[in-house]
This record gives structure tokens, sequence and C-alpha cells, in this order.
């Protein structure tokens, strides 16, 4: 078996699986320092759902329920992550207005492969961006269902700003997402969220795939005795991320 360095190109790392998040594991060990030992580009979130996880440049920030954004510190930590360091081999000049799904067609026409994964960024100017952030939980943990109700939106118009992302394999499913996994942050750095929807009007559209995968596993009473393939676990997913 190989060994995969920390600091290996196009390895994939992760911190625990979507599944877990989904059935209520909200607390992990991971700190954003550890994560920056394996990537420079990621997304995912915080302890107690508290934000949304952006990490570009090899700077975390976190995109809070109330629409702010902050700088991460190096001690917070996550119950889910995905991280890489981001080496894309593609570029595409957006000259003219995109939608979300023109955006993903472009990348879908390029990648070899359905099968693989891809990391995508955008840096641009976006006539919107819908966002939305789950707010901070407390123990007892509600489901993610039952916690994503309370989650408010937010519609940024007219914004420049970083869109950074991962294309997931549908086999995939609740190991992470299946499909297009998008969070959003503004050049001010002080307002963004997992995207819903957006479109973008001009700017360039970098990505690459990812070879490796490589996840790391909690050992905590919450993840070990968590439910991880429910019966409705496709149905979730996407009335979670959507």
């Amino acid at each position: 078996m190989n060994d995969l360095s920390v600091s290996e190109p196009n390895v994939l790392y992760q911190a625990s699986l979507m599944s877990a998040l989904l059935s209520g594991v909200y607390e992990g060990e991971t700190t954003m320092a550890q994560l920056r030992e394996h990537g420079d580009f990621g997304i995912g979130t915080f302890n107690k759902l508290d934000g949304e996880l952006i990490a570009f440049d090899g700077n975390i920030f976190q995109l809070r329920g109330d629409g702010t954004a902050r700088r991460a510190s190096p001690e917070q930590k996550t119950p889910f992550a995905t991280m890489t360091f981001f080496n894309p081999t593609n570029e595409y000049r957006i000259d003219r207005p995109h939608s979300r799904e023109e955006i993903h067609q472009v990348i879908d026409r390029v990648v070899a492969s359905q099968n693989a994964f891809c990391a995508m960024r955008i840096n641009g100017t976006f006539s919107r961006v819908d966002t939305r952030t789950v707010p901070e939980q407390e123990r007892p943990y509600k489901p993610m269902l039952e916690a994503v109700k309370q989650q408010p939106t937010f519609h940024i118009e007219n914004s420049q700003g970083v869109l950074i992302g991962f294309l997931t394999p549908e086999y995939m499913q609740g190991i992470n997402v299946a499909g297009y996994h998008e969070h959003f942050i503004n050049d001010a750095r002080c307002s963004g969220g997992h995207v819903l929807d957006y479109q973008v009007e001009h700017g360039t559209l970098t990505f690459g795939t990812v070879e490796k995968l490589m996840i790391d596993f909690p050992h905590d009473s919450d993840f070990l005795h968590a439910n991880l393939s429910p019966e409705n676990l496709q149905e979730a997913i996407r009335a979670v991320e959507s």
C-alpha cells in the first residue's frame, strides 16, 4: 500500500462522513490547523454546525448563520470537511453571464468521467448568489433534516467574490455529497454561505480532477452509535443541500 503524504497533490482528504453529519454527529476533533496539513482548498462546517467552512489560498473562513464571515482560528474544530491542494488543469474565461447550470455543463463537458472527483473555483463578479447557513446547534442535537428547517437564506446581489466546490460521483452519496457542492465568500470576506444558486457575469473558472481519497473516521461515541445508512439517505441529503 502506498503511503499518502499529507502534501501529496491530487489527494482529497475528508474528515468524517456526510451521513454522520446528517445523523446529528456535529462535533469532531479535527482542528483547522490539522485541516491545513491536508490542503489549501476545501469546504465543510464547524462544530455544532456553527456556520459553513470555505478554504482557499491557504486561508480558512467561517460563514456564520447570520450571513457574516470571519477568518477561522487554528484551534476551531470540524465534524465534517473536505480538503485538497488545489491543482487545476483547466481554465475557462467567463465573458458572458452564466447560470449555475451552465457552469456545471462547462465542467461536465471537459472532465473525462463522472466517476472522478473534481475541484472547481470561480473568481468573478456575480449578479446573484443565493446562500444558506445552518445556525449553531445545541445538545441534544437534532438530525440535520430538522436543523435545516431553521436555516436563514440570503440573497447576495452584484458582488465580487470567490466560489469554490467539488463535483462528487453519485456512488459516493452518503460518504460525501453527490453532485456539485459549493460555498461562496465575497471579496470583502464579510459575507457568504452554502450555495443554493447563482449567476456569474464574468470571471474565471478553474478546475481539475482529484485522483485519491483519504478519510479520517471519528472514534467518539456519537459517531460509533450513529445510523450511517438510513433508508432515506438520498432524499435526506438532497433536502439538506438543495
